[in-house]
């Protein structure tokens, strides 16, 4: 159970902070440009906070993509994925909540959005960006030895997808990210999230397989 309350805690911080700076920036008038690398950097800076914080008890998934990759790549097993999934989607809603309440739908909570208003190209996007960074989620934490610096690594990596990625989609590669901030902004947001859904835990499966493929052939 501590496991599944340090997932909570991790994904609702990720989405205040994270969605956060998005929606309070993008409201503020502020350079697109700062407001890229602040969110960006915001984004990363909470996966680094929690990664220190919960790493010990949880591992620091906050994110069902991860999980999913976590399970497919043999090191996570389905009870505690099942557990971690509904944590982490019960973390981002109290995230998102908790967003809302501060600054209001107005400011959009940091929700994301179709690139393009295409299906395809939003998918594909969120696909690739979900496989790179859960591809070094399992390649840093592969090895004890990394454990000093894996949350580093993993934060700077999810600050360079989103560097990329806001300009297309806002950056998910986070099913839970983006379900409580569409659930509490309703219309497009509700209506598209499943592509936020279904594309992060796609490129997360996909990670998964390539890296233990990679990893065999090493072994070999």
């Amino acid at each position: 159970m501590k496991k599944y309350v340090a997932e909570f805690i991790g994904t609702a911080v990720l989405v205040l902070f994270g969605c956060g700076t998005a929606a309070v920036l993008g409201t503020k008038g502020s350079e697109a440009n700062v407001a890229y690398l602040a969110t960006a950097f915001a984004f990363g800076l909470s996966i680094v906070a929690m990664a220190y914080s919960i790493g010990n008890i949880s591992g620091c998934h906050i994110n069902p993509a991860v999980s999913i990759g976590f399970l497919l790549s043999g090191k996570m097993n389905v009870k505690d994925f099942i557990g971690y999934v509904i944590a982490q989607f019960l973390g981002g809603i109290c995230g998102a909540f908790i967003l809302m309440s501060l600054i209001g739908k107005e400011h959009g909570l940091g929700a994301n959005g179709l690139f393009d208003a295409s299906i395809g190209k939003s998918l594909l996007i969120e696909i690739i960006l979900t496989f790179v960074f859960v591809f070094v989620i399992l390649g840093v934490t592969s090895k004890i030895s990394n454990s000093a610096i894996a949350g580093l690594v993993i934060g700077l990596s999810l600050t360079l997808i989103h560097i990329f990625g806001i300009h297309f989609t806002g950056t998910s590669v986070n099913p839970a990210r983006s379900f409580g901030p569409a659930l509490f902004m309703g219309g497009e947001a509700l209506i598209s999230v499943w592509v936020f859904i279904i594309a992060p835990l796609i490129g997360g499966a996909l990670a998964a397989l390539c890296y233990k493929w990679l990893f065999t052939e090493i072994e070999e």
